[in-house]
């Protein structure tokens, strides 16, 4: 069997926590973990845009860089970036025969008594292909909670934690402070924790956790003067920190809530310097406002006379901040193309994206976790009756259907659902 698609078979194991087969993985490669610097970005929302304004930030100061992030949109070659680019296929096929073999030969000796997650093996994967790549510094974006995340197997010069907010309650917790616990699991012994995080609640478990480990903790918007304004569909950053005033940045991702994200990054580029790894304020500048993160606040030519809007939005939380930004730039309201996996928190998303829908187009993306259109459908009639609702069985159909009603539309609710449409979009 092909190994990318011997990788991608072990997603029937689903989510298992704890870092026993990411380790023993590591091991049996020779710790390909050791041979890079690396950077770790956790938190609810946000860890996603904060690990590639990094990145860019740190290629910009001439390092060469990798970045693991989680889920991909399209291509599974979007998980590991090097330079900024996605791996091509053939390299990627080549790390996952050698990270294959190693798994088939740790069962036979018995060092793995199940079978990895796929997350798991792709993390080895994205280690694999670091070392290869010779980066100097990896930004490695955590996938579910931190502590018992395979990406926890490192020991970073620095982290993030960006937001803490409620999503993956099965797994993390029902209360803002078990969530915490669970994402502060990145701290490790003297290194310094940029936290975006606010909420007392959230704030209060992982400053503990810092004094505990000896580590230091940096609140990103501490000592800080933004100050931001929409110009042309696009957020200027006014930005002085306690090291540097970055003057006037037009930030490259769209939206308000990208201007806590951009302090966030800042603070954690900075406090690298600490670390024997210094950023130039020129090189962060560049990181804010060269940065591209496809699927977020994305706007893309559907024809001559219309756009669709994608947008994860996959929980109340990025829902609010999608709701935020059409506030703003549709003030009108525009039918939004929506689908969901039915493990989400479907009434807090449509609590905050329903005032901005004229029309809802409900779908189904792809994959078991999907939730039925009609439920959506059954939910959105006793939240706002009167809202027009059509079920449109085929996302790329659903988003046809809201382009006959609208010049602009919108379309949010799962990254699987933005990866349909976007291969879609990108087809010769």
């Amino acid at each position: 069997m092909d190994p990318i698609d011997s990788l991608l078979a072990l997603e029937q194991f689903g989510i298992k926590f704890g870092l026993n087969h990411i380790q023993a993985l590591c091991a049996g490669l020779d710790h390909p973990e050791r041979s890079f610097r690396s950077v770790i970005i956790a938190g609810t929302n946000g860890k996603g845009s904060v690990a590639a304004m990094a990145e860019t930030a740190l290629r910009a100061s001439g390092r060469r860089t990798g970045r693991y992030t989680s889920p991909h949109l399209v291509r599974l070659e979007e998980r590991f970036a090097i330079d900024g680019r996605p791996v091509g296929t053939a390299a990627l096929r080549e790390a996952a025969g050698t990270v294959m073999t190693q798994i088939a030969a740790l069962r036979a000796s018995g060092a793995l008594e199940t079978e990895p997650t796929f997350f798991e093996a792709a993390t080895a994967v994205a280690f694999d292909l670091f070392r290869r790549a010779q980066v100097d510094v990896a930004v490695l974006e955590v996938g579910l909670g931190g502590r018992l995340d395979a990406t926890n197997v490192v020991t970073p010069l620095a982290a993030a934690i960006t937001t803490i907010d409620f999503d993956h309650e099965r797994y993390l917790g029902t209360t803002l402070a078990a969530i915490a616990f669970e994402k502060a699991g990145v701290i490790k012994p003297g290194m310094t924790v940029v936290v975006g995080e606010r909420k007392p609640e959230a704030l209060d478990v992982i400053a503990r956790a810092c004094r505990e480990r000896g580590a230091t903790l940096v609140a990103a918007a501490e000592g800080v003067t933004a100050a931001s304004a929409l110009v042309e569909g696009a957020t200027q950053l006014t930005l002085r920190t306690p090291a540097a005033d970055y003057g006037t940045v037009r930030l490259g991702l769209a939206g308000a809530h990208q201007v806590a994200n951009a302090v966030t990054a800042v603070r954690l580029l900075e406090a690298l310097a600490r670390h024997g790894l210094d950023v130039p304020p020129a090189a962060v500048v560049a990181g804010l406002r060269d940065v591209r993160w496809p699927g977020r606040l994305d706007w893309r030519r559907l024809d001559a006379e219309g756009r669709v809007l994608l947008d994860a939005a996959h929980n109340p939380a990025g829902a609010a901040a999608l709701a935020a930004y059409l506030g703003q730039a549709c003030p009108g309201g525009l039918p939004i193309v929506f689908g969901v996996m039915r493990d989400k928190d479907v009434a807090g998303m449509l609590a905050a994206l329903l005032p901005c829908a004229t029309h809802l187009f409900l779908t189904r993306p792809a994959g078991r976790r999907a939730m039925a259109p009609a439920d959506i459908a059954a939910l959105v009639a006793t939240m706002r009756p009167a809202r027009p609702v059509t079920i449109v069985a085929d996302p790329v159909d659903a988003v046809r259907a809201a382009r006959a009603v609208a010049g602009d539309v919108c379309a949010a609710g799962s990254i699987f659902l933005l990866g349909e449409i976007l291969a879609w979009l990108d087809r010769p």
